[in-house]
């Protein structure tokens, strides 16, 4: 019995001892080295970072783009190149004991996988628009499929009349007004959208054509969208012409006929000043400066060409400046005594003589004469009466004077008048004619001014409510009963 149990001793003891000896078998170490090189270039890229998932070593490429990892311990990893810029890079990977592993990592730059912005739409004006004015609002839209990419537009303009190609870049809106366009051009345009990362890409070409240029020989301002722009209408009210800019605040326009030029008034910050164009709108020029136009109301205010349209005439204040039509030779020529304010002025050339209307600072008090080139006061037309008066305009001959006047005699501080007419001075013998006899009930007749052949006057009608639209009608002198409504939405007309 007691060799049984020696023996069953000996046998258990050897089959603990060959269990051992299979579970505390050392594990084996492997490594891993590569080299991490440009997509396409082959160029070598130092400073990766090389590391493993299990975590075991993490490494950089050197300059040669070269790395190791050793000491590995045997199993599957995920292996990994980063480095900021670039696209990052994962193998899985297999380590074997006394093994060395390779791995090559082609690396890409981190906006690799961006998509290039969409061609822009072109929207405004459509294509093979046509009447077009010289200033054009070009209007397109824009898009990128990786919403984050911020974009920028080239836009490129030519047209039929020479080879200049005009380029305006860096455009970061998807609006552009181009100005000093051609009259009866045909222009052509497109649009180039950057994401700063891909290629540009190309809109597909619009084109669009200048309306022709015409003699319109009637000039008004018109309220778009808060500023007050000026346009050119041909006798009848038709063919349209916008000359200026939209984006600015144009009024009183004053064609002269032997100059080739409008002057007009424009606001320049707080001020506004006297400008000067060409009859189609081009050539826009800024005449006064150091001394600006001003008076009780910038909406009365008024001003005159002198001297065959070599000088203009223009109030400040108290004041009566002359000014020559490029910007020079500024000289205070009259000055009132009373206190009134400067508000109209009109010339009649060939007799030297100059029209005033003047007011107090409410707009009433208001005298209306005329002066000599010395400044003495020759005729009062208008003096001690109440309510508003204005809309000087001397007639060619100089021989009569056309004004309106509110026969309500109705004062108030926000200047409204209730029934503003009409009325024709004839100095050779001192009458006045009232010349609105068919003006409807409720309106007032504003703005006049002799048409060409003096046959019949053009003037802004409108509510006496001071809110209605205002148009543009046409009146004739005698008999005072053809009236007609030429232009909608309109206001201070001048006729030459």
């Amino acid at each position: 019995m007691k060799i049984f149990y020696s023996i069953l001793v000996c046998i258990t003891l050897y089959s603990i001892m060959s269990c051992s000896e299979d579970t505390i078998e050392l594990e084996g170490l492997g490594a891993v080295k590569g080299k991490v090189v440009a997509v396409n270039t082959n160029e070598p890229l130092e400073n990766v970072k090389i590391s493993t998932n299990p975590s075991t070593s993490t490494v950089f490429s050197d300059k040669d783009g070269n790395y190791v990892i050793e000491n590995i311990p045997t199993g599957d990893y995920s292996i990994s190149a980063q480095r900021e810029g670039l696209l990052a890079e994962f193998e899985a990977i297999s380590v074997l004991t006394d093994k060395t592993l390779e791995v090559v990592f082609e690396m890409d730059v981190e906006t690799a996988a961006n998509r290039p912005p969409n061609a822009a739409k072109l929207v405004t004006p459509p294509d093979n628009a046509t009447d077009q004015p010289v200033e054009v609002q070009l209007i397109w839209s824009g898009s990128d499929p990786d919403k984050e990419d911020v974009l920028e537009y080239t836009l490129s303009l030519r047209n039929d009349q020479n080879d200049t190609v005009a380029y305006f870049e860096e455009i970061k809106d998807t609006t552009y007004t181009v100005t000093g366009l051609i009259y009866g051009a045909k222009y052509f345009w497109q649009v180039t959208t950057t994401d700063a990362i891909n290629d540009p890409v190309n809109s597909e070409t619009f084109a669009f054509t200048i309306a022709t240029a015409s003699n319109n020989r009637i000039v008004f301002s018109r309220l778009v969208e808060g500023n007050s722009v000026i346009y050119s209408v041909d006798e009848a009210g038709e063919n349209p012409i916008r000359l200026t800019s939209l984006s600015k605040n144009s009024f009183r326009p004053r064609r002269n006929v032997q100059n080739g030029k409008i002057a007009y008034l424009q606001s320049v910050g707080s001020q506004v000043h006297l400008f000067t164009m060409s009859l189609d709108g081009s050539n826009q020029k800024q005449i006064t400066s150091q001394v600006p136009v001003v008076g009780f109301n910038l909406e009365e205010v008024d001003f005159s060409w002198d001297q065959n349209g070599a000088k203009l005439l223009y109030p400040n204040q108290d004041k009566l400046y002359e000014i020559n039509n490029d910007g020079s030779g500024l000289a205070e020529r009259f000055q009132t005594t009373n206190g009134n304010v400067i508000t109209e002025i009109d010339v009649y050339e060939a007799g030297d003589i100059t029209a005033l209307k003047t007011n107090n600072l409410e707009g009433y008090n208001v005298e209306i004469f005329t002066i000599d080139a010395s400044g003495t006061v020759l005729t009062t037309v208008v003096s001690g009466v109440a309510g508003a008066a204005g809309g000087i305009n001397l007639s060619v001959g100089g021989n009569l004077l056309l004004f309106s006047r509110d026969v309500s005699a109705f004062e108030s501080s926000s200047y409204r008048q209730l029934d503003t007419r009409l009325f024709v001075y004839n100095f050779a013998d001192s009458t006045t004619t009232d010349i609105s006899s068919d003006k409807p009930a409720g309106t007032n007749d504003l703005d006049a001014r002799f048409s060409p052949n003096e046959v019949s006057v053009i003037l802004t009608n409108t509510s006496n409510d001071g809110l209605s639209m205002k148009n543009i009608q046409t009146l004739a002198i005698q008999g005072g009963s053809a009236r007609t409504s030429i232009i909608e939405n309109a206001s201070m007309p001048d006729w030459e």
